[in-house]
């Protein structure tokens, strides 16, 4: 099993590390890529990775699948999610040909709603966060590539639409934010996915909120919505004070169990 990690996540994230046990109690192989950027090491292209980059969830697929044998399945959480969606929709049946299931959790499907939603209220909390690692990392980037992008407007970036505006748009070749979040979305393309997919997203995700969700008519055959009423964002927080986190790992692994065939082992 592949998972792709969301917004400045790695392998040390909660959900993976999560994962991570639930694989290995199962007798499971793991593996979770990092973004460019991410793993600790600066990326040496002016490119980094955003929300839409199923171009690169192809490329790593596609090495992994050359590489093993049986079954391979692809998860994404949050960003990483939409990505993985996306290359689903983009690939249509051909996508079989790598993986034979996929699941993506708290993905942001419509990133314009996302995106605006993370600018109100406490998720300007959450902003912060993001921004204190996405800003050093983007204004470090111009020792090597002078002139990408404005360092003072970099600098004074308050939203992800502005730094993404600044950054991210331009370096990917997006006309600007709009345009970026428009055309990195995956839900207009859940109607063209054929492998077995499980989409999962919590009621209360303060960055998904309901607005973004699709209708059963949007996805295509052998897609599962799930929208559980709790959850939040990447959380999924079960059992009693203080909780756990076993519940998102053991229901991708559950989904996936069932889409094996018999002959590869009991179903779930």
């Amino acid at each position: 099993m592949v998972l792709f990690h969301g917004l400045e996540g790695n392998s040390r994230s909660h959900y993976a590390l999560a994962l991570a046990r639930e694989l290995r109690a199962r007798g499971w192989r793991g593996v979770v890529p990092h973004f460019r950027g991410c793993s600790g090491e600066p990326n040496r292209l002016a490119r980094a990775y955003h929300s839409g980059d199923s171009a690169e969830i192809g490329w790593v697929l596609a090495r992994l699948r050359a590489r093993l044998a049986g079954p391979l399945f692809a998860a994404g959480v949050s960003l990483g999610g939409n990505a993985l969606l996306k290359w689903l929709g983009e690939q249509g049946a051909a996508a079989g040909n790598l993986v034979s299931a996929a699941a993506a959790a708290s993905a942001p499907l419509d990133v314009t709603i996302s995106g605006d939603a993370l600018a109100r209220g406490l998720n300007r909390l959450y902003t912060r966060h993001f921004l204190a690692t996405l800003k050093p990392k983007s204004l470090a980037k111009l020792a090597a590539h002078p002139g990408l992008y404005d360092p003072r407007a970099v600098a004074r970036a308050a939203t992800l639409r502005e730094f993404d505006n600044l950054v991210t748009a331009p370096v990917h070749g997006f006309r600007d934010t709009d345009d970026y979040w428009s055309r990195a979305s995956s839900r207009p393309l859940l109607g063209r996915i054929r492998v077995p997919t499980l989409v999962l997203n919590a009621r209360n995700d303060p960055f998904v909120p309901p607005a973004c969700l699709p209708a059963p008519g949007e996805a295509g055959p052998g897609v599962t919505l799930e929208f559980p009423a709790e959850g939040g964002h990447a959380g999924f927080v079960s059992g009693p004070f203080p909780g756990n986190l076993r519940w998102l790992p053991r229901r991708l692994l559950e989904f996936f169990a069932g889409a094996l065939p018999d002959r590869q082992g009991k179903r779930e």
